[in-house]
């Protein structure tokens, strides 16, 4: 038995309305890194289904910068934590070093031309940055000058070294190193609002500064004095600008705004060189709040980032974005599958109620149109229906809604529920089922066909053709018929599985096991003695096969069989996963931390299992079962 881990959809980045969220790339081109959760996230740009995790952080994370050697990552969260780790393309990830740099959140962070040191800034309480070695931590400057927080920071990456920070106190502070200090405030007062963007020229010619008075103004990056204001008044930006970038050659930037729209700017004439507009007028989740313009490639590319998430591939030579990268930003909370091994599709529900559909294949997600959900995805369901297939949800919104998988869009009006949904399940016959708090329905065509009846509150749902399972608060599994046309009959039962709620139920493929997972982490399977047949005409009862799955620490959220019905994947809040046999359920192999903050779904296709979490990821794992 094994689990291996065979490949991870990154989650986006997490971004704040009125605030800059940092993008970094290589000094070759090849990835991007940004802050997401408590992780940081290392993309490949032309394959962003590669990627790789950093977990180590156990704070919410806010910026991460790739030194320019390529080598290492300096990473910063809101507790004023600076970690620097290998992220080399071979690397084992190892934490380099660990710095308490403010007491507060890091908001951006710098390196110098040598990989050696880093200045780190935000919003601390005795100081608002710091300047050390990347290596050992030592104190290399003092970053003094500001009366409020500081938001960006950039270096000079030639000889002599130069630093620059902007802040809330709407003043740019220029320093010497290094050691770095205080050299004075450049072009005072130019700035009327929040500075939220600082950055060197890749040739240490010119420094250049953006902010909330939608204002771009030139410095000279040696001397540190105010050359001009970039200014086009026709072409320019009408809101906030939190992002600025400069082109490989030094003669462009490419700024981001709140006016939701990407601009290039000729540095020399002050002109706008290409815009991007993103959504319409009230569409706040399409303001750009993040932007880099990877050096070392050749085909003109820059990556901004929505509100929303969303990574824009945008091209010089194109007025649209040539790729737009989908996800999840939060805690992903309901998982399903559709159609076939070969072509399937992953469905996927978060926190902030937003639905996509991922590419199994490919790894691309899309983010589903329409009238969707406004708060938390609670379940999800696709029919088996080949004639009209569809993906049915449930939220905390208290509605039950249904996704044509065809147009990848919401379809028709959401059915309002009674209560706070738990779970939800489908049947052969697409009829939805949805386990609210104190009741248990049955819906078709979005109105109401009838209620399973109950003794304890419902705490989980499976179906497997007509059948559905449920587990309630008493610890009680009750398999009950439902079918069109008819009322639920009650199949088989077992009166108390366990002494905790059951939290989690799966049927094998044939329907002839049902594996149970209960709140202590326990799982139990029994086997249904005549089969579907037998549960269909009333006259089954369920076999206890195995109670020994019983290694998780935490709640059981999730348990999916392979296909031979010899053994299962299960998933927990304890953040692990593990394979059971039912030829040797004594023995189990585990991966902890599967997903940081607990495992919330688990889908097995074909060879393949495919997981979710609390971090925001999708993740592939290859799993042997003895």
């Amino acid at each position: 038995m094994s689990i291996k881990p065979d490949g991870i959809y990154a989650a986006l980045p997490t971004s704040t309305r009125g605030q800059p969220t940092p993008l970094s790339a290589d000094s070759k081109g090849e990835r991007i890194a940004y802050a997401s959760n408590k992780s940081i996230f290392l993309r490949s740009i032309d394959n962003p289904a590669i990627s790789t995790q950093y977990t180590q952080h156990t704070a919410s994370t806010t910026v991460a910068r790739f030194a320019p050697s390529g080598f290492y990552c300096a990473s910063g969260d809101v507790s004023g934590i600076v970690r620097v780790w290998d992220c080399s393309p071979n690397g084992s990830g190892v934490t380099k070093g660990e710095y308490a740099i403010i007491s507060g959140r890091i908001n951006d962070i710098a390196w110098d031309g040598d990989s050696q040191r880093i200045i780190a800034v935000g919003d601390g309480k005795q100081r608002f940055g710091h300047c050390i070695t990347a290596d050992s931590g030592n104190t290399v400057g003092e970053i003094s000058g500001h009366s409020a927080q500081v938001n960006a920071v950039s270096i000079r990456q030639q000889r002599p070294l130069r630093a620059a920070t902007g802040g809330d106190d709407k003043n740019l502070v220029f320093y010497h190193g290094a050691p770095f200090k205080f050299n004075g405030i450049p072009g005072r007062g130019q700035h009327t609002n929040f500075i939220y963007g600082v950055a060197f020229s890749p040739n240490g010619n010119h420094l250049v500064s953006v902010g909330g008075d939608k204002k771009i103004y030139l410095y000279d990056g040696k001397t540190g004095d105010a050359k001009a204001e970039i200014v086009d008044t026709t072409e320019g930006h009408h809101g906030s600008i939190f992002g600025v970038s400069w082109s490989s050659d030094s003669r462009s930037i490419v700024t981001c705004s709140a006016d939701r729209t990407v601009k290039t700017w000729d540095v020399e004439a002050g002109k706008v060189t290409n815009s991007w507009s993103f959504g319409d007028a009230v569409a706040v989740s399409d303001q750009q709040v993040g932007v880099v313009w990877p050096a070392g490639r050749s085909d003109g590319l820059i990556i901004s980032l929505s509100l929303s998430g969303d990574l824009n591939y945008l091209n010089t030579s194109s007025s649209k974005p040539t790729k737009i990268i989908s996800g999840h930003q939060k805690n992903i909370t309901a998982l399903a599958s559709s159609g076939e091994v070969g072509s399937a599709t992953l469905w996927t529900g978060s926190y902030e109620g937003r639905l996509c559909s991922w590419d199994v294949a490919s790894g691309n997600a899309e983010t589903i149109e329409g009238d969707g959900h406004t708060n938390i995805i609670s379940g999800l369901a696709a029919s088996s229906s080949s004639n009209h297939p569809q993906v049915f949800s449930v939220g905390w919104d208290d509605s039950l809604r249904t996704v044509d998988i065809g147009a990848r869009t919401f379809t028709g009006k959401p059915t309002q529920l009674s209560s706070q949904p738990k779970a939800l399940t489908c049947t052969s016959d697409s009829l939805v089922v949805v386990a609210q708090l104190e009741s248990v329905i049955v819906y078709r065509d979005g109105e109401e066909d009838g209620e399973l009846p109950l003794k304890a509150t419902p705490t989980s749902l499976a179906s497997s053709g007509s059948i559905v399972a449920i587990g309630s608060q008493d610890s009680s599994l009750r398999l009950f018929s439902v079918v069109p046309g008819k009322a639920p009959k009650q199949t088989a039962v077992v009166e108390q599985v366990s002494a905790t709620p059951l939290t989690a139920i799966a049927f094998s493929q044939d329907g002839n096991m049902v594996a149970v997972g209960t709140a202590a982490g326990k799982i139990y399977v029994y086997k249904i003695n005549t089969g579907v047949t037998g549960l269909l005409t009333g006259t089954s009862s369920l076999e206890l096969v195995t109670d020994r799955w019983n290694a998780h620490s935490a709640k059981i959220t999730s348990i999916a069989w392979n296909s031979e019905g010899t053994g299962a994947v299960s998933g927990s809040l304890d953040t692990s996963l593990f394979a059971w046999s039912l030829r040797e359920p004594g023995k189990r192999v585990k991966e902890t931390n599967a997903h940081k903050e607990g495992v919330n779904g688990v889908v097995w296709l074909g060879d393949i299992v495919y997981s979710t979490g609390a971090d925001a990821t999708v993740k592939k794992w290859r799993v042997q079962i003895a």
